[in-house]
Parts: C-alpha cells; sequence; structure tokens
C-alpha cells in the first residue's frame, strides 16, 4: 500500500511538473508575440511584418505551441489512448511548421531591413532560426521514434518546444536590445529546470535531458560562431536569393 502511494504521488508529481511547463511556454509565447501577433490591433505602432507568409507562420506556430498544452494536459488527465490518436497530426503540423520557417527566415534575411525589431545584420541572423528549423524537426522525430517510451518521448518534445522559444523571448520588452545570448540564456532555464526535476525524480539526468539539453545548448553559440564566418554569408546570400 505503501509503496503503491509513493508511486500514485510520483506520478501526480510529473504531470504536474510537465503540465506547468507547457503553461510556462505557453505565457511565454504569448507575452513575446503579443504586440506582433495576438493583439496586434492594440499596438499598432508596433513594428510587424507587412508579408502575409509571417501570419500564417505565426498561426501555424502557435497551433503547434496550444497542440503541445493539448497533448500535456490529456495525458494528464489520463487520456493516453487520445493522445496517442491525436499524435499523427502533431508530426504533419511539424512538417509544415519546417517549411513556413524556413520560407518565413529566408523573407526576413532578403529585406533591406532585416528581422523586425532585431538589431543584427540579417544574414548573420539568419543562423539562429535555420538552426531552429534543423533542430525542431530532428527532436520530434526523436519523440516519434521513441513515443512507447514515455519518459524519453515527453522530453524530447519539450525540447523540440524549447527550441522555438527564443523567438519568443527576444520580442519581450527590454530583452531585444540585450542581443542572442539573453534569448538564449533565458530559454536555457527551461532546460535547468527538466534537469533539477530529473535529480530529484530520478536522483540522476534522464539521457534525453542530458544530451538532448546539452545539444540545444551547444548549439546555441555555436550558431552566433557559425554567422560571422564568411562561407555562412556566402551561403546566405545564396539561400536567400532563391526567393528574393
Amino acid at each position: 500500500m505503501e509503496t503503491s502511494t509513493i508511486t500514485t504521488d510520483r506520478s501526480l508529481a510529473e504531470r504536474r511538473f510537465f503540465s506547468g511547463m507547457a503553461f510556462a511556454i505557453l505565457i511565454t509565447v504569448l507575452l513575446g508575440f503579443a504586440r506582433s501577433f495576438f493583439l496586434r490591433p492594440l499596438f499598432p505602432g508596433h513594428p510587424s511584418p507587412s508579408e502575409p507568409i509571417f501570419y500564417l507562420h505565426g498561426a501555424v506556430f502557435t497551433g503547434w505551441i496550444l497542440l503541445f498544452v493539448a497533448q500535456v494536459s490529456i495525458v494528464a488527465r489520463g487520456g493516453v489512448q487520445l493522445h496517442r490518436k491525436i499524435g499523427p497530426f502533431g508530426g504533419v503540423l511539424a512538417v509544415v511548421m519546417v517549411a513556413l520557417g524556413v520560407l518565413s527566415a529566408l523573407t526576413a534575411a532578403g529585406r533591406a531591413t532585416g528581422f523586425v525589431g532585431i538589431p543584427v545584420p540579417p544574414l548573420q541572423f539568419l543562423a539562429i532560426p535555420l538552426f531552429d528549423m534543423i533542430l525542431f524537426p530532428a527532436f520530434v522525430g526523436l519523440a516519434l521514434v521513441r513515443r512507447h517510451d514515455p519518459q524519453s518521448h515527453k522530453r524530447w518534445m519539450l525540447l523540440a518546444t524549447l527550441n522555438l522559444l527564443a523567438a519568443a523571448i527576444a520580442r519581450w520588452p527590454f530583452v531585444n536590445t540585450l542581443g542572442p545570448l539573453a534569448y538564449f540564456g533565458i530559454t536555457d532555464l527551461f532546460i535547468v529546470a527538466l534537469a533539477v526535476w530529473d535529480f530529484r525524480s530520478r536522483g540522476r539526468l534522464h539521457p534525453v535531458t542530458l544530451w538532448g539539453g546539452l545539444l540545444l545548448i551547444i548549439s546555441q553559440p555555436l550558431r552566433l560562431v557559425v554567422s560571422g564566418t564568411a562561407g555562412w554569408l556566402v551561403f546566405a546570400r545564396w539561400a536567400t536569393g532563391l526567393i528574393n
């Protein structure tokens, strides 16, 4: 009886933790894109992109965040079968997101004014969203491969979603002037929270938290290093030229 109670308590705590992470991600995105997307009519003077693709991009990426929150909530309520039925739609949505993410990034980088509200040369900054569009499908793919291992699956999905957060954090008031290291540093606090949860619940890091989290963190300064190289700038000019 005591063992059963401990197991139930741990399961409840785990559901609360991942639900809390999902809602924290949702709030982060709402705060970041409130002025330029969600509440744009209330902020007519706030800089926003004019091209329609960015609004389609915003709607699809919002759909991913809402689906992520919904899926976490469904599992927390014990609806594992429903979660699995919805899962394939997430896979299709991820493919659409990558296509729109790449097109949107190239469109912004090809503008004379660059990325809206980002004080970094556009061809250099292009490295950040394109790296996102490499890691995101990789993490989602690993989550789908490990879908029968709930502990791995949920961590890969969480990391895939965290990989997208810097774009929202970069648009928080007063944060965008601090530069990419600030965006990434705040994003990494979510990974730290996952690591702390692992130590508290398991006594050690889960392999996905360790290797996936480490890959995500290492990729952040790597993007900045790559973005300033001559090779990257040649590639960026070529890539933006494909659609501009």
